[in-house]
């Protein structure tokens, strides 16, 4: 199981679509790269992101943000996090979280009028 987080254009709601093809991976992802603003992130995360971002909702929270609003958002939980990367994309560790949402950042600095939704 997993979150697929997207950035959506708030007029259509339709996924954006980036003016470049992007290498960001999740989960799932596109071989060859992809031009929308989305990651599937897998839900072994999940108890990193509850306990990191404010309220009861995760990485829910940004939902219903604008790239830009999230940002500051998406960073103050990152910084709450350490570095150990696992090899193994499915390990829950603090790094591969953090990787996750340094991941979400880079996509809402390329669609910062985009607004998050997901699941």
């Amino acid at each position: 199981m997993s979150y697929d987080i997207y950035l959506r254009d708030p007029a259509t709601r339709e996924t954006i679509t980036l003016p470049e093809v992007h290498h960001i991976t999740g989960g799932t992802y596109q071989v060859g790269g992809c031009s929308e603003a989305w990651l599937n992130v897998t839900y072994n995360y999940g108890s990193h992101f509850y306990r990191i971002f404010p309220g009861e909702d995760g990485i829910r929270t940004i939902y219903g943000l604008t790239g830009a609003e999230s940002i500051p958002v998406l960073e103050a939980a990152a910084g709450q996090l350490g570095d150990d990367v696992a090899e193994d994309y499915w390990a829950s560790t603090e790094g591969n979280a953090k990787r996750a949402l340094l991941q979400l950042i880079a996509l809402a600095r390329m669609a910062p009028d985009g607004v998050w939704d997901g699941d």
